[in-house]
């Protein structure tokens, strides 16, 4: 890279940090206002979430887990039925703004 790229890189960093904190905190429900007393997974799962989830997983029976905010599924397989992290199609973790805040401070 040369220098110019590197100044530009430098100068626009908080504002893609920015941009990606508040994209990130699109995704976020309030924990009890979307969940099904009965079942615990959430009513309706927020449409960025369902968006960037891998094709894979459960999308019927998710809730948010207020200990590491993140969203979790429940998978049924053919031994054990248990909760699995519900990933993006880039196999990572999807959290709400609050985890990536304390990843960031922490």
């Amino acid at each position: 890279m040369d220098s110019a790229q590197l100044i530009f890189v430098k100068q626009f960093r908080p504002i893609f940090l920015a941009i990606a904190f508040l994209a990130l905190g699109a995704c976020t429900v309030p924990i009890d206002q979307a969940t099904d007393k009965s079942t615990g997974f959430l009513k309706e799962l927020p449409e960025g979430v369902a968006l960037i989830a891998a094709p894979y997983q459960n999308l019927q029976e998710v809730i948010l887990k207020r200990e590491d905010s993140c969203y979790w599924y429940r998978h049924v397989g053919p031994v054990e039925t248990t909760m699995l992290p519900l990933r993006s199609v880039h196999g990572r973790p999807i959290c709400t703004d609050a985890a990536a805040k304390t990843a960031f401070l922490g």
